[in-house]
Formats: structure tokens, C-alpha cells, sequence
């Protein structure tokens, strides 16, 4: 389905290649009929904000919110296993349902990126995409509630993704806000990937190729 392609792209580093995609993932939301209208309005103001910045500040601002500490990671198992043997574990699992699946990794990401299992995503079922979305539910929820927190837009994909796995969306008014800012945040955490070679930082996503 088209729109978690959408969705991975909001959630990917705002390259300026992303940001002249904006009018068609602007479409996209629009025309998608499992975004609900309050997750539907929510998502356009991200898509807004994203276009009304320069280019330097969107990239700042992601870097601030994504590259800085574990409570806002895009990766999945982080959240899970930290780096123990067990995320390595998990992550040799998610490939193998990829390659099943008939799809391989075109980008150097890890598995378990999230705009990289929105991209799988897309290519597949509503069903399985619910499926998979409600087994880490919990998991967009604690990404979610930080991103709530620090009152981001970028809250709005977490939002809509917690709502299509069939769970409750976060109450805003029940997270208080975060004061600090983000590199204060988790400063003793460094990212370390599982595979040797693989790089530590978000970067754009490729799509797995058929």
C-alpha cells in the first residue's frame, strides 16, 4: 500500500530529494483511506512544516529528535534489546521474513529501521500490514509518547501508525511536555550496530528491491 511508502518517507532523513517528493506524499495521505481525518490533518501539518523550512533546519531538527538518544530511535529492536545478542537475533529473523517474502535489502539500513519495515510494508497485504504493525505496537507507542512529548509533527506517523495496528492513539494532553533539550537526553548512549559494517546513523532509505 502506497501509504506506508508515504509514511517511510516522512520518517526518513529530509533530504532534499524527499522534500520535492512532498506534493505527492501530500496526495498520498490524502486519497489513503485507512488515515483517519485526525491523523489525516496532523500528518499534512508535518508535510507543511517540512516544506515551509530550509532544508538546513529540517535536517537539524531530525538529527535533534532521531540521532541523539534510545527513547527516539527508529530502530525497532533498540527499544527491545538494546544492543544485546538477542536485537542481533531478532534482526536475523525480520530479514528472513523479508527474503520469504522475495525481497532484499537494497539499502545498507538494518532490518529493523522503521522506515525500512514501512517500505516491506508497502508491498505487502493490509492484513499482514496490521499484523505486523500490531506486534510493535507497543513499541510505536513508546516512540510516539516521546515524540509527543517534545510536541514534534513527526508524532502524527507514530499516531497513524498506532491507529491502523488497531490501538488507541496517544492522549496529548495526558503527556506532559519535555523541557530539556534532546542531546541532554540519553547523552551516555551511542548507537552500535549489531552487523559489523553497518553504518550507526539514520540516512536515507532505498526500497527493497523484488
Amino acid at each position: 500500500m502506497l501509504v506506508f511508502r508515504a509514511f517511510s518517507a516522512l520518517l526518513s532523513y529530509p533530504s532534499e530529494e524527499m522534500r520535492q517528493a512532498l506534493p505527492e506524499i501530500n496526495d498520498v495521505i490524502l486519497t489513503a483511506q485507512i488515515v483517519a481525518l485526525r491523523e489525516r490533518q496532523d500528518l499534512l501539518d508535518l508535510i507543511d512544516e517540512l516544506q515551509r523550512d530550509e532544508l538546513l533546519a529540517a535536517e537539524e531538527r531530525y538529527v535533534d529528535l532521531f540521532d541523539r538518544g534510545r527513547a527516539l530511535s527508529l530502530h525497532l529492536f533498540e527499544h527491545l534489546h538494546g544492543e544485546s545478542r538477542d536485537r542481533g537475533e531478532a534482526m536475523v529473523e525480520l530479514k528472513q521474513i523479508y527474503e520469504r517474502a522475495g525481497f532484499e535489502l537494497s539499502t545498507r539500513e538494518l532490518p529493523d529501521y522503521l522506515p525500512v519495515v514501512l517500505e516491506y510494508l508497502s508491498c505487502r497485504d493490509l492484513a499482514e500490514a496490521r499484523a505486523m504493525l500490531a506486534d510493535c505496537a507497543h513499541i510505536l507507542t513508546t516512540i510516539g509518547r516521546s515524540l509527543v512529548a517534545r510536541r514534534s509533527h513527526y508524532a502524527a506517523v507514530l499516531q497513524a501508525l498506532i491507529v491502523i495496528a488497531g490501538e488507541s492513539r496517544i492522549d496529548v494532553a495526558k503527556v506532559p511536555p519535555v523541557k530539556e533539550r534532546i542531546e541532554t537526553l540519553d547523552r551516555d548512549w551511542i548507537e552500535e550496530p549489531a552487523f559489523a559494517g553497518a553504518p550507526g546513523a539514520a540516512t536515507p532509505v532505498g526500497t527493497p528491491a523484488a
